[in-house]
């Protein structure tokens, strides 16, 4: 775990990183938007587990918490997750069906502490609405991305992330070469389907997500972007389907690349 750092107004991020051989570090992120009935989004991975968790309650009590939005099941988003829910009293999961079928595989959620979502569909929690979506790029069928049309933040899993040579908090902080170098990297590898899809059936999925005109974006994967640069990470986006397939003949296995993380990795 690194230390966190704040994306918005009451809105923290709980970064760390997940090692990629051969090409730098992977951005691994949780969110907690504090205000009005607070949120986490995602979990981190179970290998930082006990300092996630550290992180988290420096940052609330563990009773204030009274949503978790898991973007999907992957390890790396539901590490401190049912570590949250026996602390947390009074938290609910937000996720999709199957999300949560995959995750009842390791434990059971009681039902009255989720609450599932589809895309298209919208929510409100206390004074903040939230609608949900299909991110561009995914690696999971029960994948989703919120947007926060309170605050203009699209929490965006795992979609729009990079690979970066350093982790930082702010896409400002990193050379637009790296950046998209990695973008275009992490976008093909967790979604290798992207090279068979129709590209205006793409664009068009891309330019419905852009006309929420998030005012920052979040990735579980990169730093944080603002503003203007926001529209440079759609653009960059609409053309993945347009690059060629990403190592041909090999796959980038992000799950062998945790597994080998937690096994180097000092005990905590």
């Amino acid at each position: 775990m690194k230390a966190s750092c704040t994306a918005g107004p009451d809105i923290h991020v709980l970064p760390s990183a997940l090692p990629i051989p051969g090409l730098g570090d992977q951005p691994v992120n949780a969110f907690l938007a504090r205000a009005g009935q607070p949120m986490l989004v995602d979990t981190g991975m179970p290998i930082d587990r006990e300092s996630f968790l550290e992180a988290l309650w420096s940052l609330i009590d563990p009773a204030d918490l009274r949503w978790i939005a898991v973007t999907h099941d992957d390890r790396d988003h539901t590490g401190a997750l049912r570590e949250i829910l026996r602390a947390a009293p009074r938290a609910r999961v937000i996720t999709n069906a199957i999300s949560l079928t995959r995750i009842s595989e390791e434990f059971t959620i009681p039902p009255d502490r989720t609450v599932t979502a589809n895309p298209g569909n919208r929510m409100r929690i206390g004074d903040r609405e939230l609608s949900f979506h299909r991110p561009p790029t995914f690696d999971s069928p029960g994948t989703l991305a919120l947007f926060d049309h309170t605050d203009g933040t699209l929490y965006s899993s795992d979609s729009f992330g990079t690979v970066l040579p350093e982790i930082s908090q702010d896409f400002s902080e990193v050379t637009e070469k790296e950046f998209f170098d990695g973008f275009d990297v992490l976008n093909r590898a967790i979604a290798p389907w992207t090279a068979l899809v129709d590209e205006a059936k793409f664009a068009d999925s891309v330019g419905a997500l852009h006309r929420l005109n998030p005012a920052r974006l979040l990735s579980a994967h990169g730093p944080t972007v603002r503003g203007k640069a926001v529209d440079r990470l759609f653009g960059a986006m609409a053309r993945i389907p347009a690059l060629p397939a990403w190592l041909p003949g090999a796959d980038l296995d992000l799950e062998a690349a945790l597994d080998a993380h937690e096994a180097t990795a000092p005990r905590q």
